[in-house]
């Protein structure tokens, strides 16, 4: 029976770590569908999926599926070329960067309701910023070292970290909202929900492509979801903008279109990053005054609860010390 067990122990681990390395491949193959610097051997993009795709896994699995995520960057690795000698490094710092991300956060207590303000502000400086830059530091140096890097070193480490950083703040709270996501909303929340995302879909390709003294005219908009919907509205639909930023980045023709590649990185990371920082901190603030307005709730009703027993009590208490009163 002990033996049985075990065996199927080994095979349910096998099992996640094997979806959990499909799902990094599924999310690098949309992360190179577009991307800003394309270098011979490696696809780097402002927005890399398979690094909030790899943090979550971590959050809902646990430490022990790591080997997924390696199995992930290997799959990735050989569709674009060939074995080599720095491939155990890149397979090393794409697999380091997401575990001492999820390290780091647990460390602080991070939870993944994403509830409070310092959930959201650990998540945009220890998660994303600090953990990443493992990856593109690693990355980058063994692309160095194997001789294809024809941009340029800090271009290429500068889209690397700022895409791995992008993927946690943008990928990673949609997912664990998505894993937590509870229908049906009632009528006249569909109604607003319904009026957020058709003014998300109207002035969002319209910020974005019109001009970039108009880029950011779809704050008001992420706001509004985020003040009503908390992350179930923002996280979407910060995800909906850093996609559409993109892809207007990588025509021919554009907004983006007479910018030098690394002007573009910076106005795109600077957009992508403004969103995500809006979208989670926004939500986390909100999210956490109702929680303690509907704390005060729970307390003020407990107590008056207290009071109603008592009250009985106390009354008959008082009724002899009256009827001494009346009599003398």
């Amino acid at each position: 029976m002990a033996r049985s067990e075990k065996v199927r122990g080994l095979f349910v681990a096998s099992l996640r770590i094997l979806g959990v390395a499909v799902a990094y491949y599924a999310g690098a193959r949309i992360g190179t569908m577009e991307g800003v610097v394309r270098v011979e051997g490696a696809d780097v993009s402002p927005l890399w999926p398979p690094t909030g795709i790899a943090l979550t896994c971590l959050f809902l699995l646990g430490p022990g599926i790591w080997p997924g995520i390696t199995l992930g960057v290997l799959f990735h690795v050989v569709t674009l070329d060939p074995l080599n000698a720095v491939t155990p490094g890149v397979l090393a710092g794409c697999t380091l960067a997401p575990l001492c991300s999820y390290l780091l956060l647990r460390r602080v207590g991070f939870r993944i309701e994403l509830d409070r303000l310092r959930d959201g502000v650990a998540l945009v400086f220890l998660g994303a910023l600090a953990g990443m830059l493992i990856s593109a530091t690693v990355g980058t140096a063994m692309l160095v070292l194997h001789g294809k890097l024809p941009v340029g070193f800090w271009p290429t480490w500068l889209a690397w970290w700022a895409g791995d950083a992008m993927g946690v703040l943008l990928v990673t709270p949609f997912l664990l909202l998505i894993c937590r996501i509870r229908l049906p909303l009632s009528p006249d929340r569909w109604v607003e929900g319904t009026a957020v995302v058709v003014a998300a879909v109207i002035i969002t390709p319209l910020a974005i492509t019109m001009s970039l003294t108009l880029i950011f005219l779809f704050f008001p908009v992420l706001i509004w979801a985020a003040l009503r919907f908390q992350l179930a509205g923002s996280a979407p639909y910060a995800l909906f903008v850093s996609v559409v930023a993109v892809l207007e980045a990588t025509k021919r023709e554009g907004v983006f279109h007479h910018h030098s590649l690394t002007e573009r990185l910076i106005s795109l990371q600077v957009l992508n990053g403004s969103v995500a920082l809006t979208s989670l901190l926004v939500a986390a603030v909100v999210t956490e005054q109702k929680n303690i307005r509907l704390k005060i709730e729970q307390a003020c009703e407990a107590l008056a609860e207290v009071v109603e027993r008592l009250a009985p009590a106390e009354m008959a208490r008082l009724r002899p010390l009256e009827g001494d009163e009346e009599s003398g």
